[in-house]
């Protein structure tokens, strides 16, 4: 009898290719070999992109991260688990006291300085690829006291934050009291793929003579909160800009407290300031309140910005010879809500102006005399329905998978953070809530991780819509079981192969309608932001699955495999879905098309 079991249990081991027979047979990725071959039926390759996701940890590793999660105490091992496992975890981050050397920091993230640059006589300090390109691990940086009371002291951060994910960034009293001297940030978290928090406080207060310039602030980010505290306050002869503040970024809240409050001949402007972002609120309280002959601007502030609400509170009340104006302000079609008050009011000599403004704004106690309004936009809606703005390309219609068509691609870049999923041992010890999550990977209150993790599992809780059936899955076993439930035990699974064309316009190659291009049902995962990886993953009814090579449009060289989805009953969807806003019509008239993006995923029956 125990030969008997012996022998099924190496028979079990067993495994298709040279590669899976060389592999320890006790590894996460081993196990999943073996579950794919048991539950899937069909010889086709095995989707690399898929596999390439499995967790990396050993069978040792496996089995003792195992135990600490049933033990309640993987916590105290979070470190080793994080980055053995390649997970998203809050970083451990070193304290570094009273530096005032001069130096260039190349490639620096996650630490912590108390006392930089404080009391400086002259010098440069300089920080390059600052927590550049963190997409495995949240970037967390903190400065107090940073250049504050210098003299003629100067700073350059180049790329500071570049490409991050759930950016914590935090300036404590930068450049207070300094004289003299210039700051530099070029490209402040730009892009960001995650919701960022950026946080400046006392940034320049009593500053003297400085010059201070922000380039590509936040642009192109995706969600986050962005805070200036004291912001030029009480400043004499201060120069502050910023450059693209915050152009084409997802939804943000941004605040300006006491932004150029009792500043003296100060000049504070802001270019292309949220063009084209996605229901963007900012809040400016006492913006340039009692200010003395000082230069306040907005060069083309909200442009084609898609919703949102603004809020400025005592601007530039009670200030002295101040030239306050907007230029192209909100000059969009698109919902939002403005609201001024105590907007010059007390204020002498000086000019209030707005070019290109339009409704849907509140003044309250602003300025009687000296306020101009120039091309004022009454009832811009006329009872439309308003048009949000889409990426171009997100959707398409059914006949443009054509050979020989022209045709934008959107943005397909993944940008969510690089992890892997949890071997199932390790995932059943870990339960799917708010509260586990949060005691299992130690995330804080009020981070940026807790509100990601708190939104994940609100979504993945969600009621299905009518006729859905959805799962989230943090194992590709899991993702196996829910497919297969679905659709049978031959399926296939696939994906666009890279992201060449993105941003671009290409032409459509070859077309292949997956199952003879006939009316089928798939099962659609889309990623989640979480501290493992996560799919969101629901059956897709009534579909046509197309794949399509796509070819540079000049050279009509082959750069990309597309993988597209037809919803052809969009019946159900809400009248405000992007498709329509996009594309025209409404609910049930029209077929949506969209690509499928990098590491998002599609399963249909295996032709």
């Amino acid at each position: 009898m125990l030969h008997i079991l012996f022998l099924l249990l190496v028979s079990s081991l067993c495994v298709s290719s040279a590669t899976e027979k060389n592999e320890n047979p006790f590894t996460p990725n081993a196990f999943l070999i073996r579950y794919w071959n048991k539950n899937i039926n069909n010889n086709l390759p095995k989707p690399q992109f898929l596999l390439a996701k499995a967790s990396p940890l050993s069978a040792v590793e496996t089995a003792t991260f195992a135990k600490l999660a049933a033990d309640n105490t993987l916590s105290t091992h979070l470190s080793r688990f994080c980055s053995s496992a390649r997970l998203l975890c809050s970083p451990n981050y070193h304290l570094l006291s009273k530096h005032n050397g001069r130096s260039n920091f190349a490639v620096y993230n996650n630490k912590n300085f108390t006392n930089y640059g404080t009391s400086r006589l002259g010098g440069f300090n300089s920080f390059k690829n600052y927590s550049d390109n963190q997409r495995v691990n949240v970037p967390l940086n903190d400065f107090r006291q940073y250049s504050k009371i210098s003299t003629n002291h100067s700073d350059d951060f180049f790329s500071y934050g570049s490409f991050g994910n759930l950016i914590e960034e935090s300036f404590h009293s930068y450049a207070a009291g300094a004289t003299a001297g210039d700051s530099t940030f070029n490209n402040y978290a730009d892009p960001a793929f995650g919701s960022d928090d950026l946080v400046f406080t006392s940034y320049s207060d009593d500053a003297k003579k400085r010059t201070q310039s922000f380039s590509s602030y936040t642009e192109n980010g995706n969600g986050g909160e962005q805070w200036f505290a004291g912001y030029g306050k009480h400043g004499n002869d201060a120069t502050n800009s910023f450059q693209g503040y915050g152009t084409s970024s997802n939804p943000t809240v941004t605040g300006f407290s006491s932004y150029g409050e009792s500043g003296v001949k100060v000049n504070d402007t802001f270019k292309n300031y949220a063009n084209h972002g996605n229901a963007p609120t900012n809040t400016f309280e006492n913006y340039g309140n009692g200010g003395n002959g000082a230069v306040e601007r907005f060069d083309t502030y909200r442009v084609e910005a898609n919703g949102g609400t603004d809020s400025f509170e005592n601007y530039a009340k009670g200030s002295n010879s101040a030239d306050v104006d907007f230029t192209g302000y909100d000059e969009s079609d698109n919902s939002n809500s403005d609201k001024f008050i105590g907007y010059g009011k007390g204020a002498e000599k000086q000019r209030f102006g707005f070019s290109g403004y339009r409704v849907n704004s509140t003044f309250a106690e602003y300025a009687k005399e000296g306020v101009t309004f120039a091309s004022y936009k009454n009832d811009s809606f006329g009872g439309r329905m308003v048009k949000k703005w889409v990426e171009e390309g997100k959707f398409f219609r059914e006949w443009m998978l054509k050979e020989g068509v022209v045709m934008a691609m959107p943005d397909i870049r993944d940008k969510m953070p690089e992890r892997s999923f949890l071997p199932r041992a390790v995932l059943s010890k870990i339960p799917f809530t708010v509260h586990d999550v949060k005691r299992v990977f130690n995330v804080g209150p009020g981070s940026r991780l807790e509100k990601v993790v708190m939104e994940s599992v609100s979504e993945c809780e969600r009621a299905p819509s009518e006729g859905e059936t959805k799962r989230c899955v943090g194992s590709i076993e899991d993702m196996v079981d829910f497919a297969t439930g679905v659709l049978g035990h031959n399926v296939v699974v696939r994906t666009t192969d890279n992201v060449n064309g993105s941003k671009g316009n290409v032409m459509v190659g070859s077309v292949r309608g997956i199952n003879g291009g006939r009316v089928t049902e798939s099962v659609s995962c889309h990623q989640s932001l979480f501290p493992y990886l996560l799919y969101y993953c629901h059956s897709v009814p009534k579909v046509r699955v197309y794949e399509a090579d796509l070819l540079e449009v000049n050279s009509k060289a082959k750069i990309n495999r597309g993988v597209a989805i037809c919803h052809l009953d969009t019946s159900a969807w809400s009248p405000s879905h992007g498709a329509f806003l996009a594309l025209g019509s409404g609910p049930g008239r029209i077929e949506v098309c969209h690509w499928i993006f990098e590491n998002d995923m599609t399963w249909t029956v295996a032709d």
